[in-house]
């Protein structure tokens, strides 16, 4: 027994999905049984490259299995996010580097499925992308939700504004179906972490600053430049919010965030609000909790545990 927590790792690699793959392997804290990949910021194809890029960045190629999943959303047209990720997800870091890891053939729902059951309460689900594959996964196996230790999903925003319509954050609207099976399914512990805590867990160029292994500090420094561009134009503020890693975050310290039990459900038919997670603050539907919603986060403490993580990694050149 490693007496880490076992996780599966579901992204759709843009930026702040592959700063969450390297806090969770530069933390050491996490045994990452797989990364699982799917159409979201970028395509399923690009979001896969871009996941085996960081692998190879960090030295760790090969040795954490990386399945391919679901190419576009349950019903609806991809809707990519270049404007803000870059053209390849990335902001252009790492374009020449090659990449020696193939994905598995093994669908990512099916991974998920066997993992989850061979290993019954051990295995959580950081789920960095839209839920098409856990909506996948739970078509195939509904009773997942018996077995998951738990599913922790940056995605949705309960007391505060979109971050791609007025009132959706782009997880949730890209797949909204998706998201609300996932929601109504059942699981007994899941947590959104949503725009209401990452919007304050900014990264700044003088936190890029204090990142010490030289290979990830200039990965992190060009792959934000033009995220970190865009959040100040929209925001007004010279940083961007680690959405991603943050969920990465609660996996590792649960501390990080104070968290309330609501019930919550996602809008699927709606001209202006597609998308929107709707929390039931007073309880006016009557129904059960199920989710835990973070609505605090001790930013400071996040952002120290961040870089310390990062400090620890290696990197493929075997500089430290």
């Amino acid at each position: 027994m490693t007496g880490r927590k076992k996780v599966i790792l579901d992204v759709d690699t843009g930026v702040d999905d592959a700063l969450a793959i390297i806090l969770a392997v530069t933390s050491g804290q996490l045994d990452i049984l797989g990364i699982t990949t799917v159409s979201g910021n970028v395509s399923l194809d690009q979001a896969t490259l871009n996941t085996c890029k960081i692998l190879e960045l960090l030295g760790v190629s090969g040795q954490i299995p990386v399945c391919r999943g679901a190419d576009q959303p349950l019903l609806r047209e991809s809707v990519f996010e270049h404007r803000v990720h870059g053209k390849d997800g990335i902001g252009g870091a790492l374009a020449d580097m090659v990449v020696t890891q193939q994905a598995e053939a093994e669908r990512a729902e099916d991974f998920i499925i066997r993992q989850v059951l061979a290993q019954p309460g051990e295995v959580t689900l950081i789920m960095t992308a839209p839920l098409t594959n856990l909506a996948r996964a739970l078509h195939k196996c509904p009773e997942l939700t018996r077995h998951a230790a738990e599913v922790i999903v940056m995605g949705g925003v309960v007391q505060g504004f979109g971050n791609i319509t007025p009132t959706a954050e782009y997880n949730m609207y890209a797949d909204p179906e998706a998201a609300k099976l996932v929601l109504a399914a059942g699981f007994p512990r899941l947590t959104l972490v949503g725009l209401d805590v990452t919007r304050k867990a900014l990264l700044s160029a003088e936190d890029i600053a204090k990142l010490q292994v030289p290979a990830i500090r200039e990965y992190v420094e060009k792959s934000t430049a033009d995220y970190r561009t865009r959040y100040y134009e929209r925001n007004g503020v010279q940083a961007c919010a680690l959405h991603d890693p943050l969920a990465v975050g609660v996996a590792l310290n649960r501390s990080f965030v104070t968290v309330h039990d609501f019930y919550v459900d996602v809008e699927t038919r709606s001209d202006l609000c597609d998308g929107q997670t709707v929390c039931d603050f007073q309880n006016r539907l009557g129904k059960p909790a199920n989710a835990g919603v973070c609505l605090e986060v001790d930013a400071p403490a996040f952002l120290k545990g961040f870089i310390n993580s990062l400090n620890q990694g290696r990197t493929k050149d075997g500089s430290h």
